[in-house]
């Protein structure tokens, strides 16, 4: 009996985890789309990049630790991912690209594959 409640619990937090992993991806790609719309040095451009920046360090700390238990292989691969996520949105914000599309759809198949 407390094993099953136990359990219960756990794939609850594991579900409400990955849906707050996901409303996450889902305000940064909304913040992006307006983003894309105003330009990177509007309120919006900044707001989007910071979050955008911060969602995506989080993401690649989280997944270089230890505690992580995601295989090496994806691991390294989503870091990679988030290390372009991070230099893409440095280079918009220094009015080097403006191509939002890129990093809008990347974090859109990241979030889909969640």
């Amino acid at each position: 009996m407390y094993q099953s409640r136990y359990e219960d619990v756990m794939n609850d937090d594991t579900a409400s985890a990955k849906e707050r992993e996901r409303l996450l991806f889902d305000r940064c790609i909304e913040m992006l789309c307006t983003a894309r719309e105003h330009g990177a040095s509007s309120r919006e451009g900044i707001d989007a990049a910071y979050f955008t920046m911060q969602l995506w360090t989080t993401l690649i700390e989280d997944l270089g630790s230890v505690e992580n238990a995601l295989p090496q292989e994806l691991k390294a691969a989503i870091i990679s991912i988030g290390i372009f996520i991070l230099k893409e949105m440095e280079r918009i914000r220094q009015g080097e690209s403006d191509d939002y599309d890129s990093v809008i759809d990347i974090t859109r198949t990241i979030r889909d594959s969640l």
